[in-house]
């Protein structure tokens, strides 16, 4: 099996400009790029955990494996250059489901001109596990952190939020066309992709750059899913938004008079929305339409270690 599913997938995968030697050798050989860093980030996905094989199509697993993966690059203000996936099958029926895996990591790959450079391929009698390890590249000294926001800039966010479940979180866009025009184009202080909640990603952001952040509850672009979830769950769709997770959209630190421009003229293939600001004092605080203030409680997924 493994040798000629090997042989399937050199035949499958994409060259990329920047992959001197892909699949089939010991290691990937990836050609230098002057004037640029690379940028890697890695991800893992668990049946039971992250997807259930009997609810959710095997193209769709292996789509979401990598594009939680080039969300992460959007985040940094990357461009992706290849991808290395490594997959734990189920013996029983395992090839069948590692080429429809594929399919769904091929199909994205191929829209974000990514290249499946290598990998490794293992089955066992435990349930199927998928973890993807992706390269990409930014100018020297452009790569977009975490750390760099400053009080005053304002928290503008791609996209909207909540209600991700209803299936947003297998179909998501990963943000790179919109993070390379934002690099060219743009001034961004710090940026992240929203993976574990609104509110909670956001209170890591601003725990990287000691200050606080104000966020407009009015503002926070809600998602038609979240307003459908909140009919049944009994959370309110603002509820779901802060806190519901897999979103993959972008929280960027902008300074204002650059935030007002993206604002005005929208450039992006999805709109830009002002949530809030960052401010002076520590802390995650709403802001209400009197302008008063209270602390706002950072909530979405963690995984827990005991």
């Amino acid at each position: 099996m493994e040798l000629s599913f090997v042989r399937w997938l050199r035949e499958r995968a994409t060259p990329h400009r920047r992959v001197a030697l892909g699949i089939g050798d010991d290691a990937a050989l990836l050609a230098d790029s002057p004037g640029h860093e690379l940028v890697v980030t890695t991800d893992m996905l668990m049946e039971g955990v992250d997807f259930r094989l009997a609810e959710v199509s095997p193209q769709l697993i292996g789509r979401k494996a990598l594009a939680v993966n080039l969300s992460d690059l959007a985040a940094m203000g990357a461009r992706s250059v290849a991808a290395f996936v490594a997959v734990s099958l189920p013996r029983a029926g395992g090839e069948r489901l590692a080429r429809e895996l594929y399919e769904g990591i091929f199909e994205l790959a191929a829209e974000f001109d990514t290249s499946i450079a290598g990998g490794d391929t293992n089955s066992w009698d435990g349930p199927l596990v998928l973890s993807i390890t992706v390269v990409g590249e930014t100018p020297v000294g452009r790569a977009w952190r975490r750390a760099g926001a400053r009080p005053g800039d304002q928290i503008l966010v791609t996209g909207q939020f909540g209600g991700s479940i209803l299936g947003k979180h297998l179909s998501f866009t990963p943000r790179l066309r919109a993070a390379a025009w934002l690099v060219e184009q743009a001034t961004i202080h710090a940026a992240m992709d929203v993976s574990d909640g609104l509110s909670l990603d956001l209170s890591r952001l601003i725990g990287e750059n000691g200050c606080g952040a104000e966020l407009d509850l009015a503002s926070v672009p809600i998602s038609a899913a979240a307003e459908q979830l909140a009919r049944s769950s009994g959370k309110s769709a603002l509820e779901h938004a802060l806190s519901d997770g897999e979103d993959f959209e972008l929280i960027l630190a902008v300074p204002p008079a650059e935030a007002e421009r993206l604002l005005a003229t929208q450039p992006l293939d999805v709109p830009l929305t002002r949530i809030g600001r960052f401010v002076d004092e520590p802390g995650l605080w709403s802001v209400g339409p009197s302008g008063g203030r209270e602390p706002l409680a950072a909530r979405g997924f963690e995984h827990r270690l005991e």
